[in-house]
């Protein structure tokens, strides 16, 4: 088949129960069941939540983890619009739609987490805010990301339906549009670092650092790319078609540069602090840290070759450990190496998982239903 680089997004199509989605189904239905209790009679009615712990999976994994997984959007926004890499388009819309689900249910799973969550108009409210706050600044910049993102996808949807001329009127706002889209995610996920900072001799040696701002923006990147090289692989299993090959290889480079400046980084800053001998010392958080650094160093040597990045496998290998290695770190920072004195412990309960599972099934099933029926993905027959 013919390089289809350039060919216009249309709809896969196929049919919409599968397997895939019943399972999708299933997992929601629990979410929404256990929501209702949440909602109806508190956190302690579902967590295991207490006042050493006030945030557990539902803040480090689907709101610190979940918005780092969504930055394929943002990452190849910044190649094609930014650095003007228009060999990349066609990854724009498949990485923004994940992004979409990826952001708007992390901003679902700061209301489930939230104790007063019909208070939460008050972040919003001029007389209330706390402008002096990095919490506030994370959760407005999360907020009009949101926002923006909608609006940037939104000409998928106007052109399905047809309505180029709303699509055509969108068009000549979307430069500003694009523009908001990356300084956005550049403020708040450098902040979420900047939340941990705060936090002082709460967070371990190994995660407390004046960088973490730069680490948190760093490894949303490379987690971007990551996301969209296992997207993409997932994507062409899944609908039989071929791997876009000639994007994912030279994406893969750019990825291990920035890979490489956030090694480097990571590991000069722990030496020069001192911190290094804490991660010989037989402990918990001394494994979790050999772990997340194994992850994200082993890439290099999987894919660093030029060859290497040509075998499929090997780039979707090195995406899964990429978006392990960013997600421990965020896991280790607010959980694992998080200490708040006493007696205090806290272990996310089953339905705490279910709920997390939940929130990860709404991604999948949107995205197999907005993949199947808009023009999201590259026009290509399927692979028989």
């Amino acid at each position: 088949m013919a390089n289809n680089q350039h060919a216009a997004p249309a709809p896969v199509g196929g049919s919409l129960v599968n397997i895939v989605t019943l399972s999708c189904g299933v997992l929601i239905a629990l979410m929404a069941a256990i929501l209702m209790v949440r909602f109806l009679f508190g956190l302690g009615a579902v967590t295991g939540l207490n006042d050493g712990y006030p945030w557990g999976i539902w803040i480090a994994v689907d709101v610190v983890i979940g918005s780092a997984f969504a930055c394929g959007g943002f990452s190849v926004a910044m190649l094609v619009y930014i650095f003007n890499r228009g060999e990349y388009h066609p990854l724009v819309r498949p990485a923004l739609l994940a992004s979409l689900f990826g952001y708007t249910l992390a901003g679902a799973g700061v209301m489930f987490d939230l104790g007063r969550w019909w208070n939460v108009w008050n972040m919003y409210w001029p007389w209330s805010i706390n402008p002096n706050s990095v919490m506030f600044e994370v959760a407005i910049c999360i907020s009009l990301y949101i926002v923006v993102m909608w609006i940037e996808f939104s000409p998928v949807v106007l052109e399905q339906f047809g309505k180029r001329d709303i699509k055509k009127k969108v068009s000549k706002a979307m430069f500003f549009i694009i523009a908001l889209g990356t300084v956005l995610p550049m403020m708040h996920q450098s902040s979420l670092g900047t939340l941990l900072v705060v936090l002082g001799v709460q967070v371990h040696p190994l995660w407390q650092t004046p960088l973490l701002p730069l680490l948190y923006l760093l490894s949303a990147i490379f987690m971007g790319y990551a996301v969209v090289l296992f997207e993409s692989c997932v994507a062409s299993s899944a609908y039989r078609r071929r791997i876009e090959m000639h994007m994912l290889t030279p994406m893969a480079k750019i990825m291990l540069g920035i890979l490489a400046v956030f090694i480097v980084v990571r590991i000069g800053d722990v030496v020069v602090r001192g911190a290094l001998p804490k991660a010989f010392v037989p402990s918990v958080e001394a494994l979790m840290f050999w772990l997340e650094m194994a992850c994200v160093i082993a890439p290099l040597i999987l894919i660093g070759a030029e060859t290497n990045r040509r075998n499929p496998a090997r780039l979707f290998l090195a995406g899964i450990l990429l978006m392990l290695g960013g997600a421990l770190m965020r896991l280790n920072g607010f959980l694992i190496g998080y200490e708040t004195g006493g007696d205090f412990n806290y272990f996310p309960t089953l339905a705490e998982v279910l709920v997390t599972a939940g929130m990860f099934a709404v991604e999948v099933l949107g995205y197999i239903i907005i993949t199947r029926r808009f023009p999201v993905l590259p026009r290509e027959e399927a692979i028989h």
